[in-house]
């Protein structure tokens, strides 16, 4: 009798698991949706706002040359700077391992030789990872009393930043570089995949 009556049981409790387990696949899928659709909304949306700087999140640099990925960054920020839609510019990044120059001194120098006087462009040169660009980003824009700023990197890059800079209480918008260096499938997937568990880990710690 108890091994008649088990058997239902057991196939009710089997069954209620795996609704569970479709259930719980659709709600994470949806959730990737969304998520990814935040990233790729905030990368290639830009509304022409003003801002008091712009905010050059660093890449890689090599001795005095920027690397392709972020001259494109650079370059996207000196364009607003001559539009007026910014008043300086605000370059992040220090210096990695055996580098003789900090990625922000070679952003500034880049800057200063394709026309921005050198008095509107600020540095830091402490920070190695994005959040830590954001945060003295920050400090820079205290000393100097920017209330706003425009965060500027790759399109894929930038939901993470605007997390950070909300968390942090800086008043930003977002302008992609919509020259990217990143330019082939692969290298865009990979850097989009790689930002979509990025910003996860960031909402988890």
């Amino acid at each position: 009798m108890n091994k008649k009556s088990a058997t239902p049981r057991k196939r009710g409790l089997r069954a209620l698991l795996w609704r569970g387990v479709k259930y719980g696949v659709l709600v994470l899928l949806a959730y990737t949706l969304w998520a990814s659709y935040k990233i790729y909304s905030v990368g290639h949306s830009d509304d022409g706002s003003n801002a008091d700087c712009a905010v050059v999140l660093g890449a890689a640099a090599y001795h005095k040359k920027p690397s392709p990925v972020f001259a494109a960054r650079l370059d996207h920020a000196i364009g607003l700077y001559r539009e007026g839609r910014v008043k300086a510019l605000v370059i992040t990044g220090g210096r990695g391992s055996g580098a003789s120059f900090a990625e922000s001194e070679v952003g500034k120098l880049y800057c200063v030789e394709n026309g921005v006087p050198e008095k509107d462009v600020f540095i830091e040169t402490i920070s190695l990872t994005t959040h830590e660009n954001i945060t003295q980003a920050k400090n820079v824009m205290e000393a100097q009393g920017y209330a706003n700023a425009l965060l500027v990197s790759d399109p894929w890059h930038l939901r993470r930043a605007q997390l950070m800079a909300e968390d942090i209480g800086i008043s930003s918008q977002c302008s992609a570089t919509l020259t990217s260096k990143y330019e082939s499938f692969g290298a865009k997937a990979s850097f989009f995949f790689k930002e979509l568990f990025n910003v996860q880990v960031y909402h988890l710690l």
